[in-house]
């Protein structure tokens, strides 16, 4: 790379070019939602139920009268029109309306609201851009001339899973935007302040930027063969600037180092990626391999954060060591052009003074130091215990959203209990009678409020009349109910349940309508769900649970399935990784151990915040249950950074102790070369991440705060403090090796390298550990205060 760099620039140029070109619109292949498993029940019975119906309600209308009920001549006639106007719609169907139908399942409790529920066809953009318009036309239907003096009498708005869909897209693309145009600028002057030179500063950044547009352009192809969230795009940015500048800072690093220690550019190029880039190599290949667990699992939207971050995590990896190299190579001294006033003896990668201290504290006290961090960690992670999990609404959206706001009328409008109705699903052939016994069966569990079948309405284990007046408003059918018990009751009107049960004749698939009598997100409608499934199905049939909470006990159990699964896998590649960098058994143990030591800390944080409702305010959020897919997420990010700044430290270490240096020494040595760029690189990458916590969408507030944390926490306390602790409480042990895996001795410098060497300049500080170079021997640690060039001066 640093024989032919102009040709190396040329080539990077180009695929930076054409990733922006062709990548520029990967949103159009990316989706929202997929947090279930597409092979559980409540997904099949989803898919069943939907093409059994015609359609999956995906737009719900809510019109409240201006004046009076929704029973008034005027309210009427403007829901009658309303009614004809959403129906005459050409990407519309399955249409259901109170005042079309009569059901007071669609009737709000106080008579002064009323819904109508439908489906739109489409998907992705085109899905979005229609229920959009149609929130437009619909909600402006009572203000435009000529609509007719009765539509004045109603006041309309529009939500639904489809609207839901297109504004959390909306507002995370925006989001990002936002982000990166105070992260990219904010990073800029911090690497700068860093480095203390543009030119050194910009070079990270660059490695970033490569890093995010070619991901762009991976995920483009990506969602053209199967399905990728959209949320993955966050993920791009923040790992991408996040990791570039990480390798990128740790080559200019050693690359300034090398020069100052009398190296020409090509060879200080060079000895860099011999000992920088073998670093990098092993850290990218844990991170990849810690986000690779996130394939285990089935849902997409886990699955679509391993696609994201594999591949931004390959390509800042190769460009660090490729196309870095090749700019310093040609760049030489002037990596410190354009220096900054008062920061022109700044040279990232010397020894720090302030970390050096740090780990002689550490290292003379070692259980003293660590324990109160341990304790620090453990008291952080206490309300995890606690954590509760639901699958995402509308209430990941902020308060003003439209979506969000219909949402929150029916909750408090209709009877909410009701809009979690579940979606039971008889597949093969089945008599109505047998159909019939079934939904007695289920109407007499405790916590039902009715079932609604084609054959009728049935209570408390007897049938019941189906509500076919508008003054019927005690029903405990709601939202959820209203597309079954709309079609449920077209079936009825052509027939009573006496007629239904006189009829004998096997039939084929049928879906009804469960209403349960609590919330769908409680402990009791999951066991509701748990219940309905151990009833047998009719006769000659399969039967199939769906509907909110049927999804949610669905992907509780296949998160909770694939956990340990998930946790032998990251566990096995961290160990085996480490073991191949370090040749050391006990180093990777003690990786392992403080990752999960970390992470629970950041989980109980999140609990506490997002779960418990604290900073609320601040941040703008509604606290609820957390995400099924959010902590696995958070899990296997922090992880695998949490290994990438552990491979950063221990490779200095290392090489101070397989130069000579006691066990002691080697510790302080690593921790003063590696403390100041660890903590630096970490702070940037937090910095990145807590960009994205001011989103307006709580999933990725979640995300960016809770990953923020825990690069902090690793980053400072971690390897600042527990690392040096307990390597000093191992001493011999952190080297010991199988004699397998034992190193071989050390070979000497290559020769065509050490011919390139130049000759030392008089008074020049030679890098320590560079051939030929005698090293001093360590000073103590105890004792007399350490003479001034072990503290970091000539």
């Amino acid at each position: 790379m640093t024989r032919r760099p102009r040709l190396v620039l040329l080539a990077a140029l180009a695929f930076l070019l054409l990733s922006a070109v062709f990548g520029a619109d990967a949103t159009s292949r990316l989706k929202t939602q997929g947090y279930d498993d597409p092979r559980s029940e409540s997904s099949r019975a989803a898919v069943l139920a939907a093409g059994r119906s015609g359609a999956s309600l995906n737009l719900v209308v809510v019109a409240q009268a201006r004046a009076g009920s929704v029973d008034s001549p005027a309210a009427r006639a403007a829901g009658e029109a309303l009614t004809r106007r959403l129906t005459a719609e050409p990407d519309v169907s399955a249409v259901t309306s109170y005042w079309s139908g009569g059901a007071a399942e669609l009737r709000g409790r106080d008579g002064r609201a009323a819904m109508l529920v439908a489906h739109v066809d489409g998907e992705g953009d085109r899905l979005g851009a229609r229920v959009e318009r149609l929130r437009e036309e619909l909600t402006g239907l009572a203000t435009r001339s000529g609509t007719g003096a009765e539509a004045a009498a109603l006041t309309v708005q529009v939500g639904g899973s489809a609207l839901v869909d297109a504004e959390l897209q909306h507002l995370s693309e925006s989001d990002l935007k936002r982000a990166e145009a105070v992260v990219l600028p904010g990073t800029l002057i911090l690497l700068v302040l860093v480095f203390g030179s543009v030119v050194a500063a910009a070079l990270p950044l660059l490695i970033g930027v490569l890093a995010v547009v070619g991901t762009l352009l991976a995920l483009k192809v990506l969602g053209s063969v199967t399905d990728v969230s959209v949320f993955a795009l966050n993920l791009t940015t923040a790992l991408g600037l996040g990791l570039g500048i990480d390798y990128g800072l740790l080559v200019v690093s050693r690359f300034r180092e090398e020069l100052t220690g009398g190296y020409a550019p090509r060879t200080a190029a060079v000895r860099t990626v011999r000992t920088a880039g073998h670093t990098i190599v092993f850290s990218a290949a844990t991170v990849s391999a810690a986000l690779a667990t996130l394939l285990v699992f089935p849902p997409y939207f886990l699955r679509s954060f391993a696609y994201a971050g594999i591949a931004v995590v390959v390509i800042a990896a190769v460009s660090a060591v490729t196309v870095l190299p090749a700019l310093l190579a040609l760049l030489g001294k002037r990596v410190n052009a354009w220096a900054v006033p008062r920061r022109r003896r700044v040279h990232a990668g010397s020894r720090s003074r302030f970390w050096e201290g740090l780990a002689r504290i550490v290292v003379r006290r070692p259980l003293l130091a660590a324990l109160p961090v341990v304790g620090l960690l453990a008291l952080l992670a206490g309300p995890f215990a606690h954590a509760g999990f639901a699958t995402p609404d509308d209430r990941a959206l902020p308060a003003g959203s439209a979506a969000r706001q219909t949402g929150d009328l029916v909750r408090g409008a209709f009877d909410m209990k009701g809009a979690g109705a579940l979606t039971v699903v008889t597949t093969g052939t089945a008599s109505p009678s047998a159909r019939e016994d079934h939904a007695r069966k289920l109407s007499a569990l405790p916590q039902v409020a009715q079932v609604v079948t084609p054959e009728g309405t049935f209570r408390e284990g007897a049938p019941a009349p189906l509500p076919g007046s508008a003054g019927s408003a005690g029903s405990a059918g709601s939202a959820g109910s209203a597309g079954s018990a709309g079609s449920a009751g077209s079936a009825g009107s052509a027939g009573s349940a006496g007629s239904a049960r006189a009829a004998r004749t096997p039939v084929g698939p049928a879906r009804l309508s469960v209403v349960p009598l609590v919330d769908p997100q409680s402990r009791a409608a999951q066991q509701l769900v748990r219940d309905i499934r151990a009833i047998p199905g009719p006769a000659g049939a399969d039967v199939l649970v769906g509907g909110p909470s049927a999804v949610l006990v669905d992907a509780k159990d296949t998160v909770g399935d694939r956990i340990p699964l998930a946790l032998t896998v990251i566990t096995a590649t961290t160990f085996v990784l480490l073991l191949g960098f370090t040749r050391s058994l006990l180093l990777p143990l003690k990786a392992i151990a403080l990752n999960a030591l970390s992470l629970a800390a950041v989980l109980g944080a999140m609990t506490w915040i997002f779960q418990a409702g604290h900073l609320r305010d601040l941040l703008g959020f509604t606290p609820g249950p957390l995400s099924t897919t959010m902590p696995v997420l958070l899990f296997c990010i922090v992880f695998g950074l949490s290994v990438d700044y552990e491979v950063f430290v221990l490779a200095r270490i290392q090489e101070a102790h397989d130069a000579g240096q006691d066990d002691a020494s080697a510790i302080v040595s690593g921790m003063a070369r590696t403390g100041g760029i660890v903590t630096t690189a970490g702070a940037l990458l937090a910095f990145t991440l807590l960009g994205f916590g001011t989103s307006r969408v709580s999933l990725l507030q979640f995300f960016g705060i809770g990953a923020g944390l825990g690069v902090l926490l690793d980053a400072t306390l971690v390897r600042g403090v527990l690392v040096p602790a307990l390597m000093r409480l191992a001493g011999g042990l952190n080297w010991w090796t199988p004699w397998p895996l034992r190193r071989r001795p050390s070979h000497p410098e290559p020769p065509s390298l050490r011919e390139s060497l130049p000759a030392p300049e008089p008074n020049a500080r030679l890098p320590q550990g560079a051939a030929g170079v005698p090293r001093p021997a360590p000073p103590p640690l105890r004792g007399p205060r350490p003479p001034a060039r072990i503290r970091g001066r000539p």
